[in-house]
């Protein structure tokens, strides 16, 4: 086979030859992406929510294609009638595009990984504080592997030319001096990478935890290489160096536990019956699928020169549902208080002290 080809090569002109090569090589590709990739996508999706066969279609039905046909474009290219000096660049250039799919390929299968992982150690649950500390490991490991994957194939592709391997002879001489200017140009980002080390392993903080920070309830969204995205109640985002949290002090509402305690302040008056309103909460709660069945108390915290202060106690699976359960328990105490309660919301009482003609 090998040896017809040789014939058919040397038989046809140059540039049909060649572009007889190039299109076959697409046209492999393009048969793998039009034909068996839907296909194999089809099967993929007929199975289970989840399966490494599914994951492993999504992540690379579209570098697998590529990847074959420069395969393909490489096994044929000495078959090809180039001359010296264009035979070098289209090698070259080819041997650059092999190994940024290589790259793909790698990076695509720690995604497969990470999905595996995912699906294994799913944070969607009621108690989900071991699958927590497991993903923040997972996504912090996986944007340092892809980080030193390309670092790693921009320095091959660089080293692939030989001016560049000239270059890097002549950095190399000044390691000593550039090594110290870098040092501490970039002093914070080494801080901020070796803190984000630190919170992976040790995990002050960890994904979907809820923080009180910078005065702002939020949800742990992302903990990257250098910064934690944490999203606040009302959409925002608040965007933090990773070394904040090992500098500065924060609240972890769900450290130790997902579950949490929720409460609600309500402020009336003091001639409010506290026992009806604590028979409500119960009533409350015991209706609402939020609640988990553990903590119900109402209690007169404080007492103030013309309001009482009481705390309904609930406890609940995590703390968005804490967040929910809350608002629905202020709301529906409130609407009790005001319906058969009226005249023991806050008020602000005046007396008239008469004097013996009754006036004064």
């Amino acid at each position: 086979m090998y040896q017809e080809l040789v014939r058919l090569s040397q038989t046809l002109p140059s540039w049909i030859w060649n572009l007889i090569v190039i299109v076959f090589s697409i046209l492999i590709g393009f048969l793998i992406k039009v034909l068996l990739i839907p296909w194999v996508k089809k099967e993929a999706i007929a199975q289970a929510s989840y399966s490494l066969f599914r994951s492993f279609i999504k992540r690379f039905n579209r570098v697998v294609s590529v990847f074959i046909s420069l395969v393909v474009f490489n096994s044929l290219m000495p078959l090809m009638n180039f001359s010296p000096k264009t035979l070098i660049i289209v090698s070259k250039i080819t041997e650059v595009l092999l190994i940024s799919c290589f790259a793909i390929i790698l990076i695509r299968a720690i995604n497969v990984l990470e999905d595996y992982l995912y699906h294994r150690f799913d944070i969607n649950k009621a108690n989900n504080l071991r699958e927590r500390k497991i993903q923040t490991q997972i996504v912090f490991l996986r944007k340092l592997i892809i980080a030193i994957i390309i670092i790693f194939t921009v320095a091959i592709i660089l080293l692939s030319f030989d001016n560049m391997r000239k270059i890097g002879a002549g950095v190399l001489t000044g390691v000593g001096v550039g090594g110290i200017i870098i040092g501490f140009a970039a002093q914070k980002s080494l801080g901020n990478l070796l803190a984000g080390f630190q919170i992976a392993f040790t995990q002050p903080i960890r994904i979907d935890d809820v923080l009180i920070v910078e005065g702002e309830w939020g949800k742990v969204e992302e903990i990257n290489l250098t910064y934690v995205v944490v999203s606040i109640w009302d959409k925002r985002r608040l965007v933090l160096p990773i070394q904040y949290f090992i500098e500065k002090p924060f609240q972890n509402w769900t450290r130790t536990t997902s579950e949490i305690l929720g409460t609600v302040f309500i402020y009336t008056d003091f001639s409010v019956p506290v026992q009806k309103l604590r028979e409500q909460l119960s009533f409350l709660l015991s209706d609402h699928p939020l609640w988990d069945g553990k903590v119900d108390v109402l209690q007169v915290t404080d007492l103030k020169e013309r309001t009482m202060e009481i705390r309904c106690l609930m406890s609940c699976r995590n703390a968005r549902e804490a967040f929910d359960l809350r608002c629905y328990i202020r709301e529906k105490m409130m609407n009790y208080i005001r319906m058969h309660f009226r005249n023991s919301l806050v008020r602000t009482r005046i007396e008239f002290d008469q004097g013996a003609n009754g006036t004064r």
